[in-house]
């Protein structure tokens, strides 16, 4: 791989990502709810990987593995952020700028919901770029082995915790209760958990080429996205206020990573 395509893939990864979010844009103006974007950040990812195993000249083996992977993962949470926001009214979260924009937010949100996050998602990316275009080593390493483990064990967490509580949900008897079965048992974001293995899953890939220990930028920012910023703190403050029980579940509950729950609540 010549310099040149280590600077040209990228910038067409960044091109293509800029212009699905601004297809969504359009959308979302037209429909007046800006939602749509969460599940386009799964696709970003799988636009990304697809361009870069299609024009990378990388070992085939591992920017397929990546791909792979990526598709697994991207569309199934944009399958399921799709049928779990169809139909709802907008998320507070982007109502609440709404309201703060007014009539400018039609536009706004092109810049600080749509553009933003296509940059977000891109730089991310670059750990799924990063494996894809190494020509070295041409085969499968310990590390890709350990590193696909590592992403298959957030697949299950994130993809089981997802089904668990949409299970719960969908059951009337259940509102207004925590969910505290199953994962959700023995942690309070086995989603969130999930998804955190999952990058540092395509991290250790990534880490099986060389020159590759940058790309650890990229689960660290999902890491502290997830810790601390609108992953576990901002639901955990929303579900406080919500449900009478969750203070009891936070007791016996691990926060995020695995662990049996209390036997009693203390």
């Amino acid at each position: 791989m010549t310099m040149e395509n280590w600077i040209t893939i990228p910038m067409i990864n960044l091109a293509t990502v800029a212009a699905m979010m601004t297809v969504g844009w359009v959308f979302s103006v037209l429909r007046q709810n800006v939602t749509i974007v969460d599940s386009l950040w799964g696709l970003g990812f799988v636009l990304v990987a697809g361009v870069t195993y299609w024009t990378g000249d990388g070992f085939t083996g591992r920017s397929l593995l990546i791909l792979i992977l990526t598709a697994g993962w991207g569309l199934r949470l944009a399958g399921y952020l799709t049928w779990r926001n169809w139909g709802h009214a907008e998320d507070h979260r982007y109502g609440q700028w709404r309201e703060k924009s007014g009539q400018r937010f039609w536009l706004v949100s092109l810049f600080k919901v749509f553009w933003l996050q296509a940059v977000f998602l891109w730089f991310i990316s670059l750990v799924l770029q990063k494996a894809q275009l190494s020509a070295e080593p041409s085969r499968f390493t310990a590390l890709d082995i350990f590193g696909t483990l590592v992403w298959a064990a957030g697949f299950v967490f994130e993809s089981v915790g997802d089904w668990q509580l949409a299970r719960f949900k969908a059951n009337p008897e259940n509102r207004g209760r925590v969910m505290d079965q199953g994962l959700w048992a023995w942690s309070r974001h086995p989603n969130y958990f999930g998804e955190f293995l999952i990058w540092w899953g395509f991290f250790l890939v990534a880490l099986a080429t060389p020159g590759s220990w940058w790309t650890i930028v990229s689960p660290l920012i999902i890491s502290v996205v997830l810790l601390k910023m609108t992953g576990v703190p901002l639901t955990e403050a929303a579900l406080k206020s919500r449900r009478p029980g969750y203070a009891d579940y936070i007791k016996k509950t691990s926060t995020f990573f695995p662990r049996p729950p209390r036997k009693e609540v203390t």
